[in-house]
Formats: structure tokens, C-alpha cells, sequence
């Protein structure tokens, strides 16, 4: 089947409320012109009142870098005495659209689980938010050659009980931590044959109509110079972009790859 790509900027603990419309702004009218590809934009939490004002009837989607959720009694609990966190619900009704949940940064700065980032995805679900799932083996997992246990490990942790439906609306973005901010890219074939394991693994997991609807994208260093061939793979289906989303031409230049 034929998936629409998905190009998304994470622009992590970047960009003050002012500087984040700015670069919304040009982000916007960069890809105004843009078919046929998907385009969101991730600031800060301080900033997504900002950003959502200027991308306000553009074809730029608004996205958040995380939420907070716990369990008790077994029910997810979405609001309390959690001083500093982000709940569901408030994103939605600030008008945020995707989540990135588990990024590698999330899972080796602050101790994030597969089962937390399972957990996220239940309660994002509930307020009717849509998940970028994070996944990705370091270097020195790649270097003993457990990738695949890693990633597998990973994406079955992330979707446990989680219907074919919603999975089906789900994006997952393949991240090699050893590429995340390095400049240094895993080639178009490893990072091919990564998506294609992932894409292989949906299929036991649910069937095949759910695997080949899940859009797993490519983030780790793709820039203006390497996304055409990234996403020229056939199971690269966009990119979750770091650094060079930061620039909004350079960041044009991606999308723009990802509508060819």
C-alpha cells in the first residue's frame, strides 16, 4: 500500500515562545506549496500556544515532546499533584495533534521504560492525541549485533494490548541513539533493513494490513543532504528531524523530499 510520508521536527529544549513563531512561521510558508507529504512541528511546552497561533490554517500539524501519566488501582491518572508535568488532555486542548513518546534522550536521561512509553500511548489514545513512538539500540548494541533483539524488545513493550485500530494510526520513528546528534547516519540500507524488521514484526504482532498502514520513520542525523535517499527506502516512510529542523529551509528541503 501506499503511505503518506511524515516529516516531523523535534526541536527538543530549543527556541524561546518568540523565536519558536518565528521559525514556525517560516516552516509554514516554506511547505505551504507542499503536496502529498504530512509536516508537524514539535516545540517546547512553553511554546505550543505560540506555535499553534502561527501555524493556524497551514498545513503544518502541531506536536508535543512528551506527556506525563501514571497508574493506580489500574487506571491511568492524567491529573494531580505531579508539579512540572503535562497531561494528555492539556495538549489536546492546546491543539496539539502528535506525541513523541520514548525518545532515546527520554529513556537515558530520565529512566523511561517500554512499559511507561506503552502507557503513554493508552492515555494519548484516551485524549484522542496521536503517538510518534521512539525506538532505536545504541552503538555498542549495534556492535554486538543485537539490533534487532533491542528494537524488537522495544516495539513489543510499546504496543502490548494495544488494539490493531489504534496501532494502525500509530507512527514509529526508527532512531539509532549512535546517529541522534552525532552527524553520523546510518546508511539508506541499514537504516532499510531496520524498517523492514520493525515492518516484519507488526505483522506477527497484528497482520499485515496494520504493519503496512504503521508509518516508521527515520530520525538520526537526516538532514537536507540525506533525506532524498533515506526516503527514496520503501519502508522509510518519513523522518523525525532534530537538528535541521531548526532551519526552516533546511527542513523544507526535507519535506520536500519526503513529497516526491
Amino acid at each position: 500500500m501506499s503511505r503518506t510520508k511524515f516529516i516531523a521536527g523535534n526541536w527538543k529544549m530549543n527556541t524561546t515562545p518568540t523565536e519558536a513563531a518565528a521559525l514556525a512561521a517560516d516552516v509554514a510558508a516554506a511547505v505551504k506549496d507542499v503536496n502529498g507529504v504530512d509536516v508537524a512541528v514539535c516545540p517546547p511546552y512553553t511554546n505550543i500556544a505560540a506555535v499553534a497561533a502561527a501555524i493556524k490554517g497551514t498545513n503544518v500539524q502541531l506536536g508535543a515532546q512528551n506527556v506525563h501519566v501514571v497508574e493506580k488501582d489500574g487506571k491511568i491518572v492524567t491529573s494531580g499533584a505531579y508539579t512540572g508535568e503535562i497531561a494528555p488532555g492539556m495538549l489536546k486542548d492546546a491543539g496539539v495533534a502528535w506525541v513523541i513518546l520514548g525518545h532515546s534522550e527520554r529513556r537515558q536521561y530520565f529512566g523511561e521504560t517500554d512499559a511507561g512509553v506503552n502507557l503513554k500511548i493508552r492515555a494519548c489514545f484516551e485524549a484522542g492525541l496521536l503517538p510518534i513512538i521512539c525506538v532505536g539500540e545504541t552503538l555498542e548494541q549495534r556492535e554486538s549485533g543485537i539490533t534487532v533483539k533491542v528494537v524488537e524488545e522495544q516495539v513489543r513493550g510499546a504496543y502490548a494490548n494495544i488494539p490493531a485500530a489504534q496501532a494502525a494510526k500509530t507512527v514509529i520513528a526508527y532512531e539509532p541513539v549512535w546517529a541522534i546528534g552525532t552527524g553520523k547516519t546510518a546508511s539508506p540500507e541499514q537504516a532499510q533493513e531496520v524498517h523492514a524488521q520493525i515492518r516484519a514484526l507488526l505483522t506477527t504482532l497484528y497482520d499485515a494490513p496494520t504493519a503496512q498502514a504503521i508509518r516508521i520513520q527515520y530520525g538520526g542525523s537526516m538532514n537536507a543532504k540525506n533525506a532524498a535517499e533515506l526516503l527514496s527506502q520503501p519502508d522509510i516512510d518519513g523522518g523525525l528531524i532534530g537538528g535541521a529542523a531548526l532551519k526552516a529551509a533546511d527542513f523544507a528541503v526535507i519535506v520536500k523530499a519526503g513529497a516526491k
